[in-house]
């Protein structure tokens, strides 16, 4: 049982999803900073300070002044403005994770059309075939 699971966590396709989670995770960082420290106060700034994060109903019927007045009452309450929050997260998060795989893609293409470019055939060799035809078509 120890060599079947040596040989799994060997595998390459065990050790490439292990880099990409760790990779996710600290990516996951840098994008959580750039919505929450970059875009949402632009976001904010556009909709007047709007903030959905205080936006809830109350389910016992009362009105409250905030959220954080109602959950300390003990309220039920439908945090539907988190909900928001976390919608425009997700579109923000997807769009730039779109917009890398997008450059990714880009440069890969770049890389595999290169690659595949033939390459030119150095003169010594191009005469040598010259020659071979030559003398292929006199017989």
């Amino acid at each position: 049982m120890f060599k079947e699971f040596k040989d799994f966590i060997a595998r390459g396709n065990v050790m490439d999803m292990a880099v990409g989670i760790i990779m996710g995770a600290a990516f996951t960082a840098i994008v959580g900073s750039m919505v929450g420290d970059l875009i949402m106060p632009v976001i904010g700034v556009a909709t007047s300070g709007v903030d959905f994060a205080d936006k809830f109903v109350a389910l016992d019927g009362e009105i409250y002044a905030n959220l954080k007045a109602a959950q300390d009452a003990g309220a039920p309450v439908l945090t539907y403005g988190v909900f928001i929050n976390a919608v425009i997260n997700f579109l923000i998060i997807s769009f730039v994770v779109f917009m890398l795989v997008k450059g990714v893609n880009k440069l890969k293409k770049q890389a595999e059309s290169e690659a595949a470019a033939p390459a030119a055939i150095p003169a010594d060799v191009a005469l040598l075939r010259e020659i071979r035809d030559l003398l292929a078509a006199k017989k």
